[in-house]
């Protein structure tokens, strides 16, 4: 599927995430994702991430702090690299986390705390 926002899609989700990612993540497409995949290209990324509203370092910021709280690791640590893609320091990502507890809870900032610190290791 191409298209102006699926290609901008694309661009922006190799800029935040990394080529590597969103290659393996492509590569990886099936009959079962094919439009998984198209839909958060185009709509996510394309749509949502392209917008004006918001830099990319505090759509990062926000990003960190939705995953921390609904307990997605595995994204977490995904986009914990892609906050420091956009600008974040290691300071920030830790304060968005601290200020996560507060709204979230400890435990879930518990863990996300844990998740960052493995990700930022492999920086």
């Amino acid at each position: 599927m191409t298209d102006e926002r699926y290609e901008g899609g694309m661009r922006i989700r190799k800029e935040v995430l990394g080529d590597e990612y969103v290659e393996r993540a492509i590569s990886r497409t099936t009959s079962l994702n094919e439009a998984f995949q198209e839909f958060i290209t185009r709509y996510a990324w394309g749509d949502v991430w392209a917008r004006p509203g918001l830099d990319r370092r505090t759509r990062s910021a926000i990003t960190l702090a939705v995953l921390a709280t609904l307990g997605h690791g595995e994204e977490l640590a995904l986009h914990v690299r892609a906050a420091r893609r956009n600008g974040l320091t290691e300071e920030e990502i830790g304060e968005v986390l601290l200020h996560t507890a507060v709204y979230a809870g400890v435990p879930a900032a518990n863990a996300a705390f844990a998740i960052a610190k493995r990700a930022l290791d492999e920086l």
